[in-house]
C-alpha cells in the first residue's frame, strides 16, 4: 500500500499539518531546524511503537521526558497521527489513526482506529477500534465484505494501554486487515546510514537486507554475490560508471571468521579493504545495494543522500530512487542539494517552513508562481537556491 495523505498534530514542530496527494517519490526541502528529520521520526516512531510499545517509542524520541518532550511545545492536547493508504486506484482507501495521551505520568493510547472505505461516498467500515487497551477487531477479509452487516467483530483487551492493538492482532491470520497493515509498518526502512559502521569488519552471519545503519553491508554483499550473481553484476556495472577506477567488489571471510568488504581498483593488482576507500564510494555502493533489494521496502526514508557524493552523480541517484518507487516501494527523501532538486519533478517536491515555532508543509504544485517558472524552463534547484521557496531559503 502507498501513503496518500499524512496528517499530524502536536508532534514536535508539527502542531497541525496535512500533506495531501503524496506521490510515490516525495522530496522534502527546508532550512535547518524546520523539521525534515522530525517528519521521518514520525515513521520511525510508528515502527518502534509496533515492534515495542508507545512508551519505548516516545522514550527513544524524547528521552526520559517521553510524551512531554515529543508533544509540541505549548500544546495541551494529545499527539495525533493519521495515515491514508491505498494499494491502487481501484482499491479501498485505508485510514489508520492513532491518538496518544498521558495519564498519571504514563503514555496511553487514547484511540486507535483502522478503517476501510470503498468509493468516495458513504461511511467507512472500522476493522479495528480500540481505546485504552480495550476494543473490537473484525475477522473478515476486507475484500470479501460487501455489506456492513457481514462484519464479524470480536471484543479484546490488551495487557497494557500503551500497546498498539495492531501489534497484537497482526500476529494472527484471523485478523487480516490488521495483519496487512502491521506487515507494512514493520517493513518500513528509515535509513540512518553511517559510513564508518559500513566499513567495519563483521562476524560471519547471514543478512539479506541492508540494516538501518548499514553495519551489515559486507554480509549483504556476500548474500547477493552468492545468491543473485546477475543482480550483483548489475550493481557493480552501475558503480563502475559512477566511481572512476572501481572494477569489482566482493567480500572475503578471514580465518578468524570475519567478513571483509573489498574494492578492486583496475590500476592495482590487490583489492582495497573498505576502510581504505572513499566515503563516496562506500555510500554509492550501499545505496545501490539498498535500491536493488529483491524485496523493496514499502516505505524507504533517506536523509540528505547528497552527502559525500559528487554533485553530477545526484541526477542519476534521483532516477534510481524514482525507479525504486515505480517497482512498488514508496520513497521519501530530504535534501539540501540544488543538484538533486534539479533532477526532481514538480509533483515530487515539498518544502517546510517554520513560523512562530511550528512547521507547515507546502507542495510545489500548489505554488502558482513556481509552476509558472517551471513552465518557462527553470529548474527547482536553481529556484530554491535563489530563494523562491518562501521560508526555505538555504542561505
Amino acid at each position: 500500500m502507498k501513503i496518500e495523505n499524512i496528517k499530524i498534530s502536536n508532534f514536535k514542530a508539527f502542531k497541525d499539518i496535512e500533506i495531501k496527494n503524496v506521490p510515490r517519490m516525495a522530496v522534502f526541502v527546508g532550512a535547518n531546524g524546520t523539521g525534515k528529520t522530525t517528519l521521518f521520526n514520525v515513521f520511525s516512531f510508528l515502527k518502534d511503537a509496533l515492534t515495542e510499545n508507545i512508551h519505548v517509542a516516545l522514550t527513544k524520541l524524547g528521552g526520559s521526558k517521553g510524551f512531554q518532550e515529543v508533544r509540541s511545545r505549548g500544546a495541551d492536547g494529545p499527539i495525533e497521527i493519521e495515515l491514508k493508504l491505498r494499494e491502487n486506484a481501484k482499491s479501498p482507501l485505508v485510514t489508520y489513526s492513532l491518538t496518544i495521551n498521558e495519564e498519571n505520568g504514563r503514555p496511553i493510547i487514547e484511540r486507535e482506529i483502522l478503517q476501510y472505505r470503498r468509493g468516495s461516498k458513504g461511511q467507512p467500515w472500522r476493522f479495528l477500534d480500540f481505546s485504552r487497551g480495550k476494543g473490537q477487531a473484525v475477522t473478515n477479509e476486507p475484500e470479501n465484505v460487501q455489506e456492513k452487516t457481514e462484519l464479524r467483530r470480536e471484543e479484546h483487551e490488551l495487557k497494557s494501554p500503551d500497546i498498539l492493538a495492531l501489534k497484537g492482532l497482526a500476529q494472527f491470520e484471523k485478523f487480516p486487515a490488521s495483519k496487512a497493515l502491521g506487515d507494512l509498518l514493520e517493513n518500513w526502512h528509515v535509513s540512518d546510514f553511517h559510513i564508518q559502521q559500513a566499513r567495519s569488519e563483521r562476524e560471519t552471519g547471514y543478512a539479506e537486507h541492508l540494516s538501518k545503519e548499514g553495519e551489515n553491508l559486507a554480509l549483504v554483499t556476500e548474500f547477493i554475490y552468492n545468491r543473485h550473481p546477475e543482480l550483483f553484476k548489475e550493481i557493480i556495472e552501475k558503480l563502475k560508471r559512477r566511481v572512476p577506477g572501481i572494477s569489482s567488489v566482493d567480500s572475503k571471510i578471514t580465518e578468524e571468521g570475519r567478513v571483509l568488504l573489498r574494492f578492486q581498483d583496475g590500476a592495482f593488482n590487490d583489492p582495497f579493504l573498505a576502510k581504505h576507500v572513499s566515503d563516496g564510494t562506500i555510500k554509492m555502493f550501499a545505496y545501490l545495494v539498498l535500491l536493488h533489494d529483491q524485496k523493496p521496502h514499502p516505505l524507504l526514508c533517506i536523509e540528505e543522500p547528497e552527502n559525500q557524493l559528487y554533485p553530477k552523480l545526484l541526477g542519476e541517484l534521483a532516477e534510481e530512487f524514482r525507479e525504486y518507487s515505480r517497482k512498488g516501494g514508496q520513497v521519501f527523501i530530504s535534501t539540501h542539494s540544488p543538484d538533486f532538486l534539479n533532477a526532481c519533478e514538480t509533483e515530487e517536491v515539498f518544502w517546510l517552513k517554520k513560523s512562530h515555532g511550528y512547521t507547515s508543509i507546502k507542495s510545489v504544485k500548489e505554488d502558482k508562481q513556481l509552476m509558472k517558472y517551471m513552465e518557462e524552463g527553470d529548474k527547482l534547484g536553481y529556484l530554491w537556491k535563489e530563494g523562491f521557496f518562501e521560508g526555505a531559503d538555504p542561505f
